[in-house]
């Protein structure tokens, strides 16, 4: 796409989303007008479409901010191909998918924005989008999904579960990277996860889950998960993974369970001779929000180029926590504990401008720290973080 093309799609893009529920309504509507051309795929969806409309909006954000940047652009395009292979939907649907998301934009875009001219770039786009993602999907290497069993699920906290699964076959996945799930208790409903171990011999995955409330999947896979359950797994995506660069330093910001994939980044480069000084900071509410400070520390104190630094909002846990036995800050290899809000803990470092940044955890966690840290003089182009969570 040429440069005015771009700017169209991203103006129309916006002011749509200048309304609150403007984007919410565009991706109603673009399930609504695909599943009217093809009605065989509603089957494959849940019941309920919200979270599979919130992710529909934030992929969408993510292309159109990118429409310019194509070695970040076509690797998450091809990687939506690959992982909508899960879904069911074949070559023989894009084009209805394609043709369902302009007419989405169109109905919900200002009649005076909306001209041939802005049509034609939004064709350009959608081909653009949809032949990428073929590509991905038409990858014969990896299957659509994988098959595994749950040998192990841990309760940590009231609302958070350490699982491990053993794979029937193996997968390739670059650690820092996640995928999405499906339990027996909630067919069709598909939750994004983070594999907090690098690949292994033995197959075997393992995941943080916290259970959201009002949520449709985590809090069955925190409160409802056996030994033996059978998952269906999809393929890998995201851009995080293991720096080759071994000389330019890492920063690595992670929250609750967004730790999972900084830490599976973490074990990898321990297996390798040599490594950049990573400084990492693990945050949480309380201090048994930081349930994997005992692994953190060991990895400290086995490799010297990692330094942790723990940072807590209130230094109490709340009354609920059921575990009797305080939890320790004070471990070997770790920093001290710092108290506050971990973006402006972190921001308050200084710009960070000789590091490559990787911030992990909820959405809005994500967006503040990254903010705090641009306006402390981080350059944008050093953030990195997935765009699905």
């Amino acid at each position: 796409m040429d440069s005015r093309a771009t700017a169209m799609v991203r103006t129309t893009f916006k002011a749509v989303a200048a309304d609150e529920e403007g984007p919410g309504k565009v991706a109603g509507s673009f399930y609504a007008i695909l599943f009217s051309a093809q009605p065989q795929l509603r089957e494959y969806f849940p019941a309920s479409l919200d979270t599979e409309r919130e992710r529909l909006v934030k992929a969408l954000a993510h292309m159109v901010d990118r429409l310019d940047e194509p070695d970040e652009l076509l690797p998450f395009l091809a990687q939506l191909g690959r992982d909508h292979r899960k879904y069911g939907i074949g070559p023989e649907h894009y084009p209805a998918v394609g043709n369902s998301l302009i007419s989405a934009v169109r109905t919900h875009a200002r009649t005076e924005l909306w001209t041939e001219e802005v049509e034609r770039a939004w064709q350009e786009c959608v081909e653009l989008i949809t032949r990428t993602m073929l590509v991905g999907a038409q990858d014969s290497d990896l299957p659509a999904v994988w098959s595994g069993t749950v040998i192990e699920h841990r309760r940590v906290l009231n609302d958070l579960a350490v699982v491990r699964v053993r794979l029937d076959q193996p997968m390739r996945y670059a650690a820092g990277q996640y995928l999405s799930v499906q339990i027996p208790a909630r067919l069709r409903m598909w939750r994004y996860l983070s594999p907090a171990v690098p690949p292994n011999a033995e197959g075997e995955l393992e995941f943080h889950v916290r259970g959201r409330t009002g949520g449709w999947v985590s809090p069955a896979l925190v409160g409802h998960t056996d030994v033996g359950d059978r998952w269906l797994l999809s393929a890998p995506m995201g851009g995080l993974g293991v720096p080759r660069n071994t000389r330019r330093k890492l920063l690595m910001i992670g929250c609750g369970t967004g730790i999972a994939p900084l830490r599976a980044q973490l074990v990898a480069m321990a297996r390798r001779r040599s490594n950049p000084r990573v400084h990492l900071f693990v945050g949480g509410h309380h201090p048994c929000d930081l349930y994997d400070l005992e692994i953190l520390s060991e990895l400290a104190v086995a490799n010297k180029w990692l330094t942790v630094t723990p940072i807590v909002e209130s230094d109490e846990n709340p009354w609920w926590h059921f575990d009797s036995v305080e939890t320790s800050l004070d471990l070997p290899g770790l920093d001290p504990c710092r108290t506050g809000r971990i973006g402006a803990v972190v921001a308050g470092y200084g710009p960070w401008a000789d590091r490559d940044i990787q911030i992990s955890g909820s959405p809005s966690m994500v967006q503040t720290t990254k903010f705090r840290l641009m306006a402390a003089g981080t350059p944008a182009a050093n953030i990195r973080h997935d765009p699905m969570f």
